[in-house]
């Protein structure tokens, strides 16, 4: 290969592994940290040490190492989306908006103002460059596989970028960079939320979110406590309730079934596999399609959530571009605000956010019983 490839270097042993394939493939391989959240005053973020990380990597591979940040971009177009989702009781992904704005979006175009002709990260996943155009297919390790998260990015810019490490198992990908003497070959991995690192949840979101309390209800309307707001839950949660045992009521823990907005209460039931827990469809915003937009049924795979395996669906695209997308099986704890990404085999198709879930029989069955006088 030839021209320049500028590589998202994170600190990380995957990013670090990439840029090590790709200058054996004969790039002229360039390294870019992004340090894109600026607060910390908490001791969370860990951006300084992982900026060390990057320049050790970069020095190990003799390659130049460019810094940016994209802060300023990462608050307007990431950061203020996932508050507004959460005051309006909804759960939201960051990390695919934080790919399709700022990874995939002001770093791939900063990428090409230093004279890249490709863009490159650590990303497992695989992309494809078919007659027809890119496309995105899951990581030969199913395990580490995140399309699940790149399904929103532009064809386009998929088009300009390469993800070299999506052919290997991570065990590989630790291996290799041992053998290169890579100093991060056994760093962990990292969970947290995009770019803000790892941190209690909800103490960050109440960092910018004011609580709203109501009610905790069960079903049949019976008062079991007071929630913060409904902005700090999700549905299918169980930590962090702070209801016990109730008299006359089975010793079975209680997961989050409902938000009911108009009054601010916060609907609860007891048990993992709870009718109300589980939903037999959803109707989706527009659908960004990584394919020839669909306007026919048809049978697909289905993730509501990262690391589920792929759900047996029927999707209905509609007129209006969004879907209705019916399950083979209910699905537990289907999340409005979250994604729906769609499959066929390995390869993605795109996805859409949840915008409303359907009630299967057994739960419309369920809600009637409950509500039902004894």
């Amino acid at each position: 290969m030839s021209g320049r490839v500028i590589v998202g270097l994170s600190g990380g042993v995957d990013s670090a592994v990439a840029a090590l394939l790709l200058k054996e493939q004969g790039w002229e391989v360039h390294g870019l940290f992004m340090s894109n959240w600026e607060e910390d005053d908490d001791g969370y973020c860990t951006a300084a040490q992982d900026f060390q990380d990057a320049r050790a990597v970069a020095r190990e591979l003799g390659i130049p190492l460019h810094r940016a940040s994209f802060a300023a971009e990462y608050r307007a177009r990431v950061l203020q989306h996932f508050l507004a989702e959460h005051r309006a009781g909804r759960t939201p992904n960051p990390d695919v908006l934080c790919n399709r704005e700022i990874k995939f979006g002001v770093a791939l175009r900063h990428a090409q103002r230093l004279g890249a002709a490709r863009f490159a990260t650590g990303h497992y996943a695989r992309i494809l460059l078919e007659p027809t155009g890119p496309e995105l297919h899951k990581a030969r390790d199913a395990a580490k596989d995140q399309s699940y998260f790149l399904h929103a990015v532009a064809m386009e810019h998929l088009g300009r970028t390469l993800m070299p490490i999506g052919e290997l198992e991570k065990g590989a990908v630790r291996a290799r960079a041992r053998q290169a003497g890579l100093p991060v070959f056994d760093k962990p991995d990292s969970t947290g939320i995009c770019f803000v690192g790892e941190r209690p949840f909800r103490e960050f979101l109440g960092r910018f979110l004011a609580d709203r309390p109501g009610p905790i209800e069960s079903p049949d309307g019976e008062r079991l406590g007071t929630h913060r707001g409904l902005a700090f839950y999700t549905l299918g949660q169980r930590e962090g309730l702070g209801i016990g045992g109730h008299r006359g009521r089975a010793e079975l823990p209680w997961f989050v079934a409902r938000k009911d907005a108009d009054r601010n209460a916060l609907v609860v039931v007891q048990g993992h596999d709870h009718p109300l827990l589980f939903s037999s469809g959803l109707v989706s915003g527009p659908m960004h399609w990584l394919s020839a937009a669909r306007s026919e049924p048809f049978a697909c795979g289905v993730k509501v959530r990262y690391r589920q395996a792929d759900q047996s669906a029927r999707l209905e695209p509609r007129a209006d571009g969004t879907a209705l997308i019916r399950f083979e099986k209910p699905q537990r704890a289907v999340t409005p605000g979250q994604y729906a990404v769609v499959y066929e085999g390995d390869r993605c198709l795109g996805g859409a956010v949840i915008e409303t879930i359907e009630a299967s029989y057994i739960i419309r069955a369920a809600l009637k019983a409950e509500r039902s006088p004894s």
